[in-house]
């Protein structure tokens, strides 16, 4: 079992956190082992998505030696205890619930706690997140992520939404400790057209943007 600083290594290395959001859900293991052979090892089932628990069962039990296996859009302490018994490695909000940070961190997973201003980024700070996510991170770009950490340059910030295989280099030359991707790499029509092989490259292709930053 890894420890806490064991999976925050593997999140922040390469730093590409990938996140599901679908119904395709006979099609996520699939896709997950097309990114895990292109470089990503931080995966991220949403608690929105249909049978979300098994799911994260799944991963875990298949994919738990070569990733690590998330569960976001958590809202609740008892959502983020099911959560790290179906084998979440780690855990994310998309709101500020310092509550869920202590549950979490009972178990020893790290935790992702959302925020969208300054000031909910410094209170999930203070309230121990591991990493702070802002959300939905198109609001600020990369330019306004930097300014925010000008001020603020302990927080360990992980944008969601806005981030691409174009933006994602912007993200982390700001200061960014990882970025979340969503839809810019398993999108529901990647996941139907089931083009393995491409997403594995796509996959390639991200984790090369975020070397030749680091």
């Amino acid at each position: 079992m890894r420890t806490r600083e064991q999976i925050i290594s593997v999140m922040t290395n390469p730093g590409v956190i990938v996140i599901f959001r679908t119904d395709e859900i006979e099609n996520v293991l699939p896709a997950c082992e097309a990114l895990v052979a292109g470089g990503i090892t931080a995966l991220e089932v949403t608690l929105t998505m249909p049978n979300a628990l098994a799911t994260l069962r799944d991963l875990s039990q298949k994919l738990s030696a070569r990733a690590v296996i998330g569960a976001g859009s958590v809202t609740s302490v008892e959502n983020c205890r099911a959560a790290i018994e179906a084998g979440a490695e780690f855990v994310v909000t998309p709101v500020m619930k310092p509550e869920i940070a202590r549950a979490a961190h009972a178990a020893n997973k790290p935790v992702v706690l959302g925020a969208l201003t300054p000031t909910e980024a410094q209170l999930a700070h203070e309230a121990g997140a591991d990493f702070v996510k802002i959300f939905p991170a198109e609001i600020y770009g990369a330019r306004g992520i930097k300014t925010i950490l000008g001020p603020l340059p302990h927080l360990k910030i992980i944008p969601t939404g806005a981030v691409d295989l174009d933006t994602i280099g912007d993200f982390l030359k700001a200061g960014c400790a990882a970025c979340g991707v969503g839809s810019a790499l398993v999108g529901t029509p990647v996941l139907k057209e089931k083009n393995w092989g491409s997403l594995t490259e796509r996959a390639r292709e991200f984790v090369s943007a975020v070397q030749k930053i680091r």
